[in-house]
């Protein structure tokens, strides 16, 4: 009797199993098992990127005809305009007929000319994204750009400008000039970090009045009072006014999309505060009754805002995610009377960005009231320290899942790792700050709060009782990175009994495990580290056992040309083989400054620095690396040195590998020796890219070069 195989179910039950698998590779094999399947596999997909050379538009898929989500930013060579081909117009003719069900589309568009070209091809476009880095052409009046693209496509309803370099007074004559168009949007992202200053005044009320049935509203604002048109009361009245039906607004001011870490050592009081006022916020509250995520992020101080806040909880049931930026007082509990965000009972995720007065009782109050967190994100918090930290992870150990520390005077790397022991095996998602000086003291001084008197609705000031058993592990000294030398230890074992928590003989709680010191769950791992700062310790300091970590992103920012050379050979990637499933990292060393070619007598430039920082790479089994280069911000250079192309191509198990910057050619023809390699790009996704790709840098004819050689090798699979 022959038996049953899966190619026996009937075809729509087939493609909906094939329709439901998202991961590309996976989705690839199954179009290898059979002529079947893979005509199966290509009338379900719905998404596509399209990486291919313009040169080579003969190699344009035409299988794909179901898709409707086309991404066209990531074109090579990265960045050039779609125009600068020798038959644009055949460009767009073969991009329709190879894609016509296509409804949203992503487009880099580095001047008019490309939308003017695609938008035609496709008029039913629902949602657009352009992307520029490069800077803004020259043209005939403000808003000219957006005109070409909203006259094409009259069914628009969702526009994300937030990676398009473009000016503030672009956006809102070209929604005015399309009154219909504007008034079909329900989503508008003009959350943009490159823009000098933010949204004024004036701006947001003609944008909100336009588009009056937005869902979905993001921008950066001008919210410092110093400027002419900052945005206050009037205007965040006229949000709530024009567009009742927002269920995300999310408003930031540039610096704090600049993603600079700040100063630990900061107050977090602004010289100026927000003319913002309790009883606006109360009144733009009332008047967004469907509200699901809300982001303030101000960047002057918003004083007293608990009674502010307690309404969101009335007057925003459907209110599921919450960031502060600057606001004081969210929440100041007296006894067992919870205020403030604390009252927010549904939210399930809370981002607190520099509230100066955040103590670790507030903390305490966000984890009663706020009991189902998963995802909290704590930055610039000068007040809180372990305890308040620790006992929030014990109160919310059912729920919480993604915690993000960052900026915390009291909480280094050992402390936060300490203070999240509640939850290790169940978190999912980290970041924390690699601050190594950290003393015994720090770590023996965990007193913390009554756990039992919580579901009595009260807080006790009594320690808990808890015992330092041992602390094991050598003193770690280094110096010359810029700083005196330190002895810190980072190993430790600590074991604190809460009252009232039951602790099985082994020393743990029962059923939890803590102090086993394995984050079983841990697939997402986030770093900041300063320049000059070594990876070393982070095994020892309590990551030494994450089994399914799969992700790494590690940040490195700061001025090397203020330090000396390392006393040391090496930043420490190698102690990263330790995670036996690391399959994918970004490594951004974008804000690390130096030196291209002018390092002073005594000093490192950055090519010596790349070589620090990337040695180690070729031990890890990664698959996939987004890599961004330090940079020369006096001659706006961010390029791969001769250093880091020879200590990259000893990554022989990488698939992917996106370099965000230039390269010189015949340094790029070192990466032909990963014998897998099969997906390489330069990017310039930073502003303002560089003007000039016929320098000595990676030039168009280069890159076709490259990917023509890359393409020549035989892939095993």
């Amino acid at each position: 009797m022959a038996s049953t195989t899966l190619n026996d179910l009937p075809d729509v039950i087939l493609s909906n199993i094939i329709a439901a698998v998202s991961d590309v590779r996976s989705r690839n094999s199954a179009a290898l098992v059979c002529r079947k399947w893979y005509l199966l596999e290509r009338a379900t997909r719905s998404a596509l990127t399209l990486r291919g050379n313009l040169r080579d538009l003969f190699m344009v898929p035409t299988c794909f005809t179901s898709i409707s989500h086309l991404d066209l930013s990531l074109l090579s060579p990265w960045g050039h305009p779609l125009t600068s081909a020798s038959d644009p117009a055949l460009i767009g003719h073969v991009l329709r007929h190879a894609f016509p069900s296509v409804t949203s589309l992503t487009l880099y568009a580095r001047n008019p000319s490309t939308i003017q070209l695609i938008a035609p091809q496709w008029p039913f476009l629902e949602h657009v994204k352009l992307v520029r880095w490069h800077q803004r052409p020259q043209i005939a009046a403000a808003g000219d750009e957006l005109k070409i693209l909203i006259s094409e496509c009259g069914k628009l309803n969702s526009l994300d400008l937030s990676a398009f370099y473009c000016w503030t007074d672009d956006v809102p004559p070209a929604l005015e000039s399309y009154p219909s168009v504007a008034s079909n949007l329900t989503c508008l992202n003009l959350l943009n970090p490159s823009f000098s200053e933010g949204f004024k005044s004036d701006e947001i009320k003609v944008i909100t009045k336009a588009c009056s049935n937005l869902r979905e509203f993001r921008a950066a604002c001008m919210f410092d009072p110093r400027y002419i048109g900052y945005v206050g009361d009037e205007a965040l009245v006229s949000v709530s006014i024009n567009c009742p039906k927002l269920a995300i607004l999310h408003l930031a001011d540039t610096s704090a999309l600049s993603n600079a870490r700040g100063d630990p050592e900061d107050e977090g009081f602004t010289q100026e505060d927000a003319k913002i006022n309790v009883a606006t916020l109360i009144e733009v509250f009332s008047g967004l009754p469907l509200l699901e995520e809300l982001a303030l992020d101000v960047c002057n101080n918003v004083r007293m805002s608990g009674p502010a806040l307690e309404v969101l909880n009335s007057k925003c049931p459907k209110l599921r995610s919450l960031k502060l930026g600057q606001f004081h007082g969210i929440t100041l509990p007296v006894e067992s009377k919870l205020d403030g965000v604390a009252l927010c009972q549904r939210l399930e995720s809370l981002s607190i960005r520099n509230v100066a007065d955040l103590t670790d009782m507030g903390l305490i109050a966000i984890a009663r009231g706020c009991c189902r967190l998963a995802k909290f994100e704590v930055h610039g918090c000068k007040m809180i320290t372990v305890k308040g930290v620790r006992t929030m992870a014990s109160l919310l150990r059912r729920t919480l899942v993604d915690v993000r520390i960052s900026c915390c005077k009291n909480l280094s790397a050992v402390q936060s790792l300490k203070a999240l022991e509640p939850i290790q095996d169940r978190i999912e998602s980290l970041h924390i700050d690699c601050i190594w000086d950290c003393t015994t003291e720090d770590l023996e001084d965990l007193d913390g709060f009554d756990l039992n008197s919580f579901d009595q609705g009260e807080v006790s000031g009594r320690p808990v009782e808890h015992t330092a058993k041992h602390f094991t592990g050598s003193d770690y000294d280094y110096d010359g990175m810029g700083s005196a030398s330190k002895k810190c230890r980072y190993s430790y074992d600590l074991n604190s009994s809460y009252t009232g928590v039951d602790v099985n003989s082994n020393g743990y709680e029962n059923g939890n495990g803590y102090g086993e010191r394995t984050w079983e769950k841990l697939r997402y791992l986030s770093l900041w580290v300063a320049v000059g700062q070594l990876l070393t310790p982070l095994a020892s300091s309590g990551l030494e056992n994450c089994p399914n970590l799969e992700e790494i992103r590690i940040k490195i920012e700061g001025d090397c040309r203020e330090l000396p050379k390392p006393a040391v050979r090496e930043f420490g990637l190698s102690t990263l083989v330790n995670y036996p499933k690391l399959s994918k990292m970004h490594l951004d060393c974008g804000d690390t400054i130096g030196y291209a070619h002018t390092a002073p007598s005594g000093q490192m430039d950055l090519s010596l620095w790349e070589r620090f920082y990337l040695i180690g790479v070729g031990h890890l089994s990664l698959t996939e690396l987004d890599y961004w280069p330090p940079q020369d911000r006096d001659v706006n250079q961010r390029s791969l040195s001769l250093p880091a192309a020879g200590l990259l191509q000893e990554c022989f198990s990488l698939r992917k590998l996106f370099i965000h910057g230039t390269a010189h050619e015949h340094f790029m023809m070192f990466l032909l020796r990963i014998h897998d390699l099969r997906d390489v790009q330069l990017r310039e996704d930073y502003y303002p890219a560089p003007e000039n790709d016929m320098s000595t840098e990676m030039r168009a004819d280069s890159c076709s070069r490259f990917e023509a050689a890359l393409n020549r090798r035989q892939i095993s699979d």
